[in-house]
């Protein structure tokens, strides 16, 4: 028999790396908040790789972490070796990564939720969503039933999971965990558009399986760089990371068994990830390379599990285990978990808009990979954006949209509720067109002020960050001014370096903005400066080096932003303007963008389409 158990400002479906980021902004923001998840001992669970960040996912950390999100101070505490990607190009591609012990990050996790106030941590299983006069009435496999206001699906890839290896497939979530298996019924029945993706994950294996002796070692980076704004002190490099790579051994044993994967066998309907694919698929669309390249890193400090990276399968296990001992240093390692494909439902988020509510289910948000997105740090930026507006919408407050020219995350979701996903959407610096804005350095300039408007952001916090704002502006004014006299030791250094000495005096900034030189080469005879933290210097350098392209891009931005000031109803039949082609007009009425500018990056929707609605909108301001 059903009985009413609780009643909620928001109720979160799911505890992953989404619905942690919702439910903590959520009840931070002071809504009654309860986080639903199927097994307590999952929250916060990394199913896949044990690390946080990567190309461009550290910039994702980073801006949750300026908003007042959770994810970066969680993953400083316990990362096991933290190492700075791509460092050999240029500050806009700079990304910070973390291999973390993926049980002390599910316990912090799991702490924090348990210990935040106006929230609850409950374990069950939602299998029913109905919407009612009040808002929304979610129903428990146990009967349980629960009010809530808004409500945000964070599901992950337990929503119809479905496990496969081979040619053995069943229901199930990740990690062996109970799959949500009567929800997606539900959703459909509300009329929400939903379909199948996949995902998959490589095997575990044995640390004292491994022969090391012969491996390529990856080391941490010293000094640390941490992801929270927060963190004074990150602490020391634990563990070390090796490298290996298949080779023609390894693509005989899977071109032999080809005909055994799932994926090309027919049984797995979903779409999988382009960027991420399976060592098989890796095989077959890459024919042409001799071998590819995994990672061995490990899962923990108290496990003995390690984690093989770029080699994520649904082969039959005795293929598996034939490959693995192909590899140099795995010839002869033992198994303990192994690799497998998961199959999963989520949502179109063109449903959506830029706050991530569905249009058709005011109250209704979506978060995370039910989006149609892949990664830990995507799910945690949609799932504090979700939790935000939730948030904001019950307090009868203005909604926090983020656009493209703010942040990686803005990107993010104009991607999602503008062009859709055909296939798990993965962020990269190649998707944003303000890559030289948008860097991880400064994600704390560009977005805590957004935070700390919105309530996320304290008073001690918002002061250290007003601080190193000063601090900035002083370098910046200082270098600007300071000429450097054409002396011997400046002119040796210039000599070294490879570029043109100085006669006559030159600013300290316009020897700073040659390539050749840097903060660090010319500290000897910059006798006016004062002491300051590395990520001072690293932004001042920056703004320097890069003063040209940041203002034009400045620029663009501003030209852009007007557009986005360009807001359309959101009741516009399209079919009815005149001038619009039918691609335009079907594609409009599926998305229906909240300005101009978004209208512009729909695809189907043209200059011409862009320049119809911009005379539209005019005619209807003028009544």
């Amino acid at each position: 028999m059903k009985f009413l158990a609780g009643e909620f400002d928001v109720a979160v479906i799911g505890a992953g790396h989404a619905g942690i980021e919702a439910g903590l902004a959520a009840a931070r923001l002071g809504c009654s908040t309860c986080v639903f998840t199927i097994n307590m001992d999952a929250v916060g669970n990394c199913p896949c790789n044990p690390s946080i960040g990567g190309t461009a996912k550290g910039h994702l950390v980073r801006e949750i972490d300026a908003l007042g999100g959770e994810m970066g101070k969680a993953a400083d505490e316990c990362f096991l070796q933290s190492r700075m990607l791509n460092r050999g190009k240029g500050p806009a591609v700079h990304s910070l990564r973390a291999q973390i012990d993926r049980r002390a990050y599910s316990t912090r996790m799991k702490h924090t939720l348990e210990l935040q106030e106006n929230l609850e941590l409950k374990q069950a299983e939602i299998t029913e969503l109905e919407k009612t006069d009040e808002g929304w009435m979610l129903t428990t496999r146990l009967e349980a039933q629960y009010k809530a206001k808004a409500v945000i699906l964070a599901t992950g890839t337990y929503l119809g999971g479905k496990i496969y290896v081979g040619d053995v497939s069943y229901e199930s979530g990740p990690d062996g965990m109970f799959p949500s298996k009567y929800l997606p019924a539900s959703l459909e029945k509300l009329g929400m558009n939903i379909r199948r993706f996949k995902t998959g994950t490589p095997a575990r294996v044995l640390r004292s399986s491994i022969d090391f002796s012969d491996l390529e070692e990856q080391c941490g980076d010293d000094p640390i760089v941490p992801f929270s704004y927060d963190t004074t002190d990150p602490g020391e490099n634990k563990v070390k990371c090796y490298v290996s790579w298949t080779n023609e051994k390894t693509k005989k044993v899977i071109l032999d068994n080809i005909s055994r994967s799932p994926m090309y066998s027919g049984k797995i309907e979903g779409i999988g990830p382009r960027y991420c694919p399976s060592i098989e698929d890796k095989i077959v669309r890459f024919s042409d390379k001799p071998r590819h390249q995994l990672f061995i890193e490990p899962c923990g400090l108290d496990t003995e599990e390690m984690y093989i990276q770029g080699m994520s399968s649904s082969l039959p296990e005795d293929v598996q285990l034939e490959f693995y001992h192909t590899i140099k240093g795995l010839e002869h390692c033992s198994v303990m978990r192994p690799a497998y494909a998961i199959e999963y439902f989520c949502a179109d988020p063109v449903q959506m808009r830029s706050t991530l509510e569905f249009m058709e289910f005011p109250g209704l948000y979506g978060a995370g990979q039910f989006n149609g997105s892949s990664g830990y740090e995507e799910a945690a930026a949609q799932g504090l954006v979700a939790g935000v507006n939730a948030a904001l919408k019950i307090l009868g407050k203005e909604p926090m949209i983020l656009d493209r020219a703010s942040s990686y995350i803005g990107t993010l979701i104009d991607d999602l509720v503008t062009k859709g996903c055909n296939d798990p959407y993965r962020m990269m610096t190649s998707r944003s067109e303000y890559r030289l804005i948008l860097r991880q350095d400064n994600a704390d300039v560009r977005l805590t002020p957004v935070g700390r408007k919105i309530g996320l952001i304290g008073d001690d916090r918002w002061q250290r960050f007003n601080n190193k704002l000063e601090r900035i502006n002083k370098e910046l004014e200082r270098v600007k001014a300071t000429v450097m006299s054409p002396t011997d030791e400046i002119n040796s250094i210039l000599r070294e370096r490879n570029t043109s000495e100085i006669r006559t005096g030159v600013r300290l900034a316009d020897l700073i903005k040659r390539p050749e030189l840097n903060y660090e080469v010319l500290s000897s005879v910059d006798t006016t400066r004062t002491e300051n933290d590395r990520s001072i210097l690293e932004q001042v350098e920056i703004e320097i080096k890069y003063e040209g392209y940041i203002n034009r891009q400045l620029i663009i931005i501003d030209h852009v932003r007007k557009l986005e000031e360009k807001r359309l109803p959101q009741d516009i039949d399209y079919s009815t303007i005149d001038g619009l082609r039918l691609e335009a007009r079907e594609k409009l009425n599926k998305v229906r963008p909240e300005s101009i500018g978004q209208a512009s990056r729909i695809s189907g929707v043209s200059p011409a389409d862009i320049s119809v609605l911009v005379i539209y909108l005019a005619s209807l301001k003028r009544g």
